[in-house]
């Protein structure tokens, strides 16, 4: 039975016609819990209504035993959000970004916990330097000492690692992993599946507002997705009908099939394609990921609301 940190019964919300978040219950204990989904599938509504910044249209929802929408002061004590989008001053230093983040918190012996985060994240060394000279995975990692400062029981993180390149994504999610075993309550939107698949102890998949899929990253691969075997092969493709694996298509003279245990069907498969006249030049496996579990149950994958350039180039800019 998990101890509930954050709860949710029939949590929706519409704009309009629109019901971007529809029926949402939620359990989510002491852990790195990943909300995942393509654009416009209510992930951001979700953390936006768990952090008391939108109202419901209808449903209930706590975070550490309070409500989001009648304690909305009490939910504030016990959290911290760090949005998609930049909030760190460029024309500040590290230090006076944290600082300012202290002060308004009202946190007890500032200077000392300003450090104490600075060196968590590892900006001891450039604390006193412009934002506007760090890397754009320095200023998210500043982000990070911004939301630590006041030592929240729930950590709220909305696209973490958008924008940043594979060595900085790696780093953060060190801190985020770390946080975790500290103690704190991690809840993650990502687009990146082997981020999740990596550090959420479970996910969540939404769709069209309402969740399709929940449980532990490795169970819900092994419920929704079969390994994936590469054939290429010389020559014409020769099909045959087997109910041992499906057929997925072809790129060029590689033929892809997915299959349950595929390692074990693999000798038995490769008898068949020989036996009906194909001539195999090199096979591979690979096991199912949550990029395939994701594909498999999302059915909304367009851009909503269409590609917004500017709003991208920005965040770009910030991060760089």
């Amino acid at each position: 039975m998990i101890e509930s940190v954050i709860e949710t019964h029939q949590l929706s919300r519409s704009f309009g016609s629109l019901k971007a978040v529809d029926g949402l219950n939620l359990l989510i204990g002491n852990e790195i819990f990943g909300l995942l989904g393509p654009n416009g599938s209510g992930k951001t509504t979700t953390v936006l209504m768990l952090t008391t910044l939108l109202k419901p249209t209808s449903g209930t929802a706590t975070v550490c035993g309070y409500s989001c929408f009648k304690q909305q002061m009490q939910v504030r004590e016990k959290i911290s959000y760090v949005p998609q989008d930049m909030a760190v001053d460029i024309k500040l230093t590290g230090r006076e970004n944290v600082w300012f983040f202290a002060k308004m918190y009202g946190v007890t012996r500032p200077k000392d916990r300003v450090d104490e985060v600075l060196g968590i994240l590892e900006l001891s060394d450039r604390a006193d330097d412009i934002v506007r000279t760090y890397s754009g995975g320095m200023r998210r990692r500043l982000e990070l000492a911004q939301a630590l400062v006041h030592e929240p029981e729930v950590l709220f993180l909305d696209e973490p690692t958008i924008g940043l390149d594979v060595s900085a994504r790696r780093n953060i999610w060190e801190h985020i992993t770390r946080l975790k075993k500290n103690g704190m309550t991690v809840f993650v939107t990502t687009h990146y599946m082997d981020e999740a698949d990596h550090a959420c102890n479970r996910v969540a998949i939404i769709d069209k507002g309402q969740i399709v899929a929940i449980n532990t990253p490795e169970y819900l691969k092994h419920a929704f997705a079969q390994d994936i075997i590469s054939i290429r092969i010389s020559g014409n493709y020769h099909p045959i009908e087997e109910n041992i694996f499906s057929y997925l298509g072809n790129d060029g003279d590689t033929i892809l099939l997915s299959a349950e245990d595929g390692l074990n069907q693999l000798p038995e498969i490769r008898k068949k394609l020989e036996t009906a006249g194909n001539t195999i030049r090199e096979i591979s496996l690979r096991s199912a990921s949550l990029d395939d579990v994701f594909l498999k149950l999302i059915t909304n994958r367009s851009e909503p609301d269409g590609f917004n350039g500017h709003k991208f180039r920005t965040m770009l800019r910030r991060r760089g």
